[in-house]
């Protein structure tokens, strides 16, 4: 285990578009959205911020993580770590913490650089909550990532569809929660992945007492995390053919 874990954290430290997705992307949002209205438009600095992070996890783990599994199972690299001594649970239990980890500290970076740009002071506990549900958030990306891949077996069909699903949760999760398209997709958006998450984000960091809205989205999350979860290990191939 020690050994995939250094293996997977080589792999992922000299992968630059992984660092570009995890912490270079959220910081251009944040940068971006410090000129004009953006902060009242967007609902604040706690919104923005959650929107960077949210942002960050999807591109990171949804993106970056199934194509990079879905390239190694292509070019053999999963089925040649599946004949070796070590387990296969502790091939992926390697990979999934090693982008946990890195996606923490892409949170921590992001969170302190959007608290200086948007005049935010931060306590202890908030940035203790806002890793924790940016544990949660990595968990629910990387088990979409993981049931798309279990589904699909093209790398190709996976690029694809995997950026289409980026657009659709990013475009619900936005445009879903200024309630343009309807109640009904407002309570939809709220719901959402990236809806849920920024949620729980802005509230943290804009320090609002919890509300049912906070828990329906908890519950959300965790629902997310259990269904594809379950997919993508159920259906989950380690070759492509």
């Amino acid at each position: 285990m020690r050994s995939l874990l250094r293996a997977d954290a080589i792999v992922l430290l000299r992968s630059r578009v992984s660092a570009f997705l995890s912490i270079l992307l959220p910081i251009v949002i944040l940068v971006a959205t410090t000129l004009g209205k953006a902060e009242t438009r967007f609902g604040g600095p706690g919104a923005l911020i959650g929107l960077a992070l949210t942002l960050g996890l999807i591109t990171s783990c949804l993106l970056g993580y199934s194509l990079t599994l879905a390239h190694d199972r292509e070019v053999g690299v999963l089925q040649r770590l599946r004949v070796s001594p070590a387990p296969t649970w502790t091939i992926m239990t390697s990979r999934l913490c090693v982008q946990v980890a890195a996606n923490l500290i892409a949170s921590i970076v992001v969170v302190i650089v959007g608290a200086i740009l948007h005049g935010l002071t931060l306590g202890t506990w908030q940035y203790a909550l806002v890793l924790a549900i940016a544990i949660l958030g990595a968990a629910v990306f990387l088990a979409i990532g993981q049931a798309l891949v279990g589904l699909v077996q093209s790398t190709s069909a996976i690029n694809a569809i995997g950026r289409i699903l980026f657009i659709i949760l990013v475009l619900l999760g936005l445009l879903g929660e200024t309630g343009i398209l309807g109640d009904t997709v407002k309570s939809i958006a709220g719901r959402s992945p990236v809806g849920a998450l920024m949620s729980l984000f802005s509230d943290v960091l804009n320090q609002t007492a919890w509300s049912d809205q906070d828990t329906y989205s908890l519950l959300a999350c965790v629902g997310y995390v259990i269904v594809f979860a379950f997919v993508g290990i159920r259906w989950f191939r380690w070759d492509a053919r």
